[in-house]
Order: structure tokens, then C-alpha cells, then sequence
């Protein structure tokens, strides 16, 4: 080697080994924060100690006990859930949302669910790939979260990290589910609005779409407006939603193009406040899924594979039999 590659390499080694160290360092101090001092700083809009929180409650690691029941949760901060069929736009809904509100000097949090394979109970966490535009923007704050297996797509965890970024200094927080058909509807039990996302092509169906799933919405947004049958899908929806005692807005937009995302957004500021008892079913649904999720602690779905997996070839398994004897051991 000559000698100055020779010279050259060390440097370069020597810069990063040094900046390894630097942050290595770094995060061990950091860790060494109390709760009450990571609180302080996603006050401040702390990106950083606001991914470890989130982290910390997503995991259930040590200290998150501690940080929800001392956090100072802001309940004015709309928390939108934007649902509906897999493929109707969400995400590009969500992204043109975000690309107006910014413009306006909002700070925005989106949480993006992503479905759990029931297989290897992985998840790909790809929605946020679809709002790379607003990844450098500093107003904005994206995780995504994998549903955890929750049939509806909102685990207790996802509840827990929604009111953590109430905790911070946000003036939306934006949450989008995993579409799966009428599982929906556990959207209601989080979100302040409900928007539910459609696309024309569902106006042969909407027969099919059930009374739950009409009466969350607050909004309805028929999505990719050009193409063939929105405006009559739109009428549909309207005449359907014409029988709730309140009026529901239907929007349509072409989200990859911004069209009608402007009236969506000034809809979303002029939203009345919640009903009393709308707040007391939010609590209420909130409150079932976090005891139904502490409940259901120790009963992990890997194990429950595995012991499965150990008993199914065998002569007379009985599932039910196999659960009883599971929840005994």
C-alpha cells in the first residue's frame, strides 16, 4: 500500500470510528434521561426523544408505565383517522393533506398502521413510503406501526402512541388504518373525525356497506374522482348519508393531483367540536381495547403457533380442548 492511501485510509478510519464513538456515547447519556426530561423535551418539538418514546411504548419496554400515567395528554389536538378499502388513496390523501397544512405552518403527526402478515406476523411498513415528500419537512412527523394483529388494525399500543404525540406539541395528528372491509370501524373508538375513503369503482356495492361503517364516517371522500361513475357513486353516497341526523360532507378528490383536497382540509378546521357523548364513547372504546390488551399480555401468538404446531398431528386434537388446557398451563 502506498503511502499516502496508507495515510489517507487511517484518516478515514479515524473519522468514523470517532464519530461511532461520538454517538455511541451519545445515545448511552441519552438513554440515561429520566421520563419527566424526555416529556420537557417533545414539549420543545424533540423529534428524536419523541421516536423513543414512541419506541419505548410501542415495545412495552421499562418506563413506559411510567410515562402514560404521567404524561400531560392535550385533548384538544384532532386526532383524523383516515380508513377505508385497501387501494382507494389513503396514503396519497393523506400526503396531500399534509402537503397543504404544512403550507399553512401546522405541525402534523401521522401514525400509518400497516397490516401484520398472519403467517410470519411481519409487516412491510411501507406507507410512509408514499409520503417521502414530506420526510425532510419539519413540520411534520411520520412512524409507521404494524397493526399487531388487531383484526381492525388499531392494537392498544397504536392508542397508547396516539395520546404519546398528544403529549407533544401538534396541531393535527393523522391516523391512517389498515383497509380490511368492515373492520373499520374500530377507527371510531380513537379518532375525534373519521374520514372513510372510497374509490368510484365501489358504486356496485355500496349496497353491500354496512350501517356501522356509515355511521362512523364524518366525512366521505370518493377518491380518484376522473375516473368513469364518480359523480354518480357521489349521488349514491349522498342519498344514503341523507338520513343521518347530521350532515355529512362528500368529497371528491384526485389526491395524486390535489384536486378537492383544499375543501377537505378547510372542512377539518371548521369542524365543529365533538359531542359530550361522543367523547364518552371514545373514552369507553379506549379504555375496553387497553384492559383487553394488558389482559391478553401473556398470551403470545408465536408461542400459541408453535404449540399448535407440536399438537395439531395429533390423533383426536380438538382445538377447544387444546385452549383450555392452554390457558390452564
Amino acid at each position: 500500500m502506498k503511502p499516502l492511501t496508507f495515510i489517507l485510509y487511517g484518516i478515514w478510519v479515524f473519522y468514523f470510528a470517532g464519530e461511532y464513538i461520538f454517538w455511541f456515547f451519545a445515545a448511552k447519556i441519552d438513554l440515561m434521561k429520566t421520563i419527566p426530561q424526555y416529556l420537557s423535551e417533545i414539549k420543545k418539538g424533540d423529534y428524536l426523544s419523541l421516536a423513543r418514546m414512541l419506541t419505548l411504548t410501542e415495545n412495552d419496554l421499562s418506563g413506559s408505565a411510567e410515562l402514560l400515567q404521567t404524561m400531560e395528554i392535550n385533548p384538544d389536538i384532532p386526532v383524523i383517522g383516515v380508513t377505508g378499502p385497501p387501494g382507494a388513496g389513503k396514503s396519497t390523501l393523506v400526503s396531500s393533506m399534509i402537503h397543504i397544512l404544512s403550507q399553512q405552518q401546522k405541525k402534523i403527526a401521522v401514525l400509518a398502521v400497516d397490516p401484520t402478515s398472519a403467517f410470519n406476523l411481519g409487516s412491510l411498513l411501507g406507507d410512509r413510503v408514499r409520503m417521502s415528500a414530506h420526510f425532510n419537512n419539519p413540520q411534520v412527523f411520520i412512524r409507521s406501526v404494524a397493526a399487531r394483529g388487531s383484526v381492525g388494525g388499531l392494537s392498544g399500543k397504536i392508542i397508547e402512541m396516539t395520546d404519546v404525540l398528544r403529549a407533544a406539541n401538534f396541531d393535527y395528528i393523522i391516523v391512517e388504518t389498515v383497509g380490511v372491509g368492515q373492520s373499520e370501524i374500530e377507527i371510531a373508538g380513537l379518532a375525534d373525525i373519521t374520514m372513510i375513503v372510497l374509490v368510484p369503482e365501489a358504486g356496485d356495492e355500496i349496497q353491500h356497506i354496512k350501517s356501522g361503517l356509515m355511521e362512523i364516517g364524518d366525512a366521505f371522500v370518493v377518491n380518484k374522482a376522473d375516473r368513469d361513475g364518480a359523480g354518480s357513486f357521489a349521488s349514491k353516497l349522498k342519498k344514503m348519508l341523507h338520513q343521518r341526523i347530521n350532515a355529512v360532507p362528500v368529497f371528491e378528490t384526485v389526491a395524486d393531483q390535489q384536486q378537492g383536497i383544499q375543501e377537505i382540509v378547510e372542512w377539518l378546521q371548521s369542524a365543529a367540536p365533538q359531542r359530550n357523548d361522543k367523547k364518552i364513547f371514545l373514552y369507553a372504546e379506549k379504555a375496553y381495547k387497553l384492559i383487553q390488551n394488558e389482559r391478553m399480555q401473556q398470551v403470545s401468538r408465536i408461542d400459541l403457533q408453535q404449540q399448535i404446531a407440536k399438537n395439531y398431528h395429533q390423533p383426536g386434537f380438538n382445538l377447544y380442548q387444546f385452549i383450555k388446557q392452554y390457558q390452564q398451563d
